[in-house]
């Protein structure tokens, strides 16, 4: 719902601020004074092409802000969220448009600058404009399958075709991956076999790279181990006058003289002790030395094998942990791709199952579309008739769907998320004409008309969004401009409309009444907008009635207009 619209240095508005309220807002106004510019303000804030000729004179630029609720329209709320614009918690979207002199313009969606598609995008739903120069969604093709199942109350059936599309989609794109492995499965079988068998046949075990790195470097120093660790032995314990033989007859002195003085009893042990450890050092040290391997074609394997595993982690992992997990891995997938037969007829199944269960339910689907389209059709086509184009008709066209591609098709029509057909309403608007898609209908006030007479049917069904109509009463008048008031009332106990009209039959049925007016103020001209109170309604409906003149007859007029239009409501 339209909150609030505010204009600066729009066409002939110098500063205006309008607020609207829910239900049937009328504007009046004598002809020239501006009326139709909101409707211009309006289509900028929903994303329309901003014209150097909309910047008043004199003006650097126009600005156009629209404050909405959307707190009432979930699937509005969700879309621009996915968008990236988050309403307010109370649930309000501000629209800014500014537009330049030289006619580029910028666009604000709750203080977020976005383009003018962007903006076409997220403003999709907000309002529905109805006029001489634009016709929004109920023209567009594309939504007229949603309303045609909102009218037959198939919303369900449609989300569960959507639902089994899918899954047969995801079905459809398994087995196309899975085919696809297959399709490279001897290329893929060979780099696998490869690996698994160059990892087998080094069998790598999980430490080897540090123990042979360690055995390495005692082959690569054997001749300086044996002669540090043999030169030691002999020094300590082998030699003539050796560290041990005489750290042994210095043990066995201080030992006799603990005998005199038990106070050397301790060092003596001590003594005896490291004469102890020595010859146990010397012990180790000379079997090292003769254990050390100085054997170069040892050395070579060490470090061909290291080499190996140095391969192997480049291209399997840094640890042999890694190496291992990785062939375990190639050899698993190995035996998948031994099973593709199996798996393949698997993925068949699963895609012929969820394409059998989609196409079941698009059929049904089309066929009780096919019993509603032409109940909607004739009950549009009745809503004309009241309306005062009783040889109109409006046919609801159903097709199949072109484009079908491999298997996903029923019947020869493409299946999508919505089922297999496509809807379009055709207006004939005299009687003979052939039926054409509303879009290309000539006549500004029949197309409004013919989009009242679609609203007034689908009541109730859509988003309650903004309607607009400027041209709804041209060429028409008395009982059956009467109608369209009353119609009007009608779609706004379940719409928020806001119509431009000259016709005080149908400005009667209004909830809220704003007048239009302009006047010239040191040389300029300038327009202004006035929400009526009950008072200044009556004057403004008999002006309407009797013109530039009122008297106490035409306000009579009025006031029974009035009173009439409010029994009927």
């Amino acid at each position: 719902m339209l909150v609030c619209l505010r204009v600066r240095d729009l066409a002939i508005i110098d500063r205006l601020e309008v607020e609207l309220g829910p239900g049937l807002n009328v504007v009046t106004g004598e002809t020239g004074a501006g009326k139709s510019i909101l409707v211009s303000a309006l289509q900028l804030v929903l994303g329309a092409r901003g014209r150097p000729e909309l910047v008043r004179t004199g003006a650097k630029n126009a600005e156009v802000e629209a404050l909405f609720d959307v707190g009432d329209d979930p699937p509005l709320r969700a879309r621009l969220e996915a968008s990236g614009i988050d309403p307010e918690e109370n649930g309000e979207l501000l629209v800014r448009r500014v537009v330049l002199a030289s006619g580029r313009s910028r666009a604000y969606v709750n203080g977020r600058l976005t383009t003018a598609t962007q903006l076409q995008e997220i403003a999709a739903g907000l309002a529905d404009i109805s006029s001489q120069h634009e016709h929004h969604t109920l023209t567009d093709p594309h939504v007229h399958l949603d309303y045609l199942d909102a009218f037959a109350g198939l919303e369900d059936e449609r989300a569960k075709v959507g639902e089994a599309h899918a899954r047969l989609m995801e079905a459809d794109r398994a087995l196309e991956e899975l085919k696809a492995r297959i399709r490279d499965r001897a290329d893929r079988e060979d780099l696998l076999r490869f690996q698994v068998a160059e990892i087998d046949e080094l069998d790598p075990k999980a430490g080897e790279l540090e123990e042979l790195g360690e055995e390495r470097e005692r082959l690569r120093h054997a001749e300086k181990l044996v002669s540090a660790a043999g030169g030691a032995e002999q020094t300590l314990y082998e030699n003539d006058g050796s560290i041990t033989e005489k750290l042994g007859k210095i043990a066995a002195r201080v030992r006799e003289a603990a005998e005199v003085d038990p106070a050397l009893a301790g060092p003596a042990s001590q003594l005896e002790e490291a004469l102890t450890i020595l010859e146990d050092a010397a012990g180790e040290l000379g079997a090292y030395a003769r254990e050390v391997n100085m054997d170069p074609e040892r050395l070579a394997e060490v470090e061909t094998r290291l080499d190996r595993l140095r391969r192997l982690q480049r291209k399997y992992g840094d640890r042999i942990e890694d190496i291992l997990a990785h062939r375990n891995a190639a050899a698993e997938e190995l035996e998948s791709l031994d099973q593709h037969e199996e798996r393949v007829a698997a993925a068949e199944k699963a895609r012929d199952e969820a394409l059998s269960t989609a196409r079941d339910r698009a059929r049904k689907l089309s066929a009780k579309r096919k019993k509603k389209s032409k109940a909607l059709g004739e009950q549009i086509s009745s809503e004309l008739g009241d309306l005062g184009m009783g040889g109109a008709r409006v046919h609801v066209d159903l097709a199949k769907l072109e484009g079908a591609r491999g298997e996903l098709e029923v019947d020869g029509a493409r299946l999508s998320e919505s089922g297999i057909d496509r809807c379009e309403f055709l207006i004939a608007p005299n009687t003979g004409e052939e039926a054409r898609p509303l879009r290309k209908v000539a006549s500004g006030g029949e197309l409004s008309r013919a989009l009242l007479a679609i609203k007034r049917v689908l009541t109730g069904l859509g988003p309650a969004g903004l309607y607009v109509f400027d041209e709804v009463d041209t060429g028409v008048g008395g009982a059956v401009a009467e109608v369209i008031g009353r119609k009007l009332g009608q779609v706004a106990e379940h719409h928020q409309v806001l119509c431009i009209t000259h016709l005080a039959q149908i400005a009667v049925y209004g909830d809220a009444h704003l007048q239009v007016s302009k006047d010239v103020e040191g040389g300029r001209t300038r327009s202004a907008i006035t929400r009526l109170s009950e008072e200044e309604r009556l004057e403004e409906i008999a002006r309407m009635v009797g013109g530039v003149k009122i008297t106490k007859r035409t306000r009579e007029a009025a006031a029974e207009m009035l009173e009439l239009a409010h029994r009927g409501q």
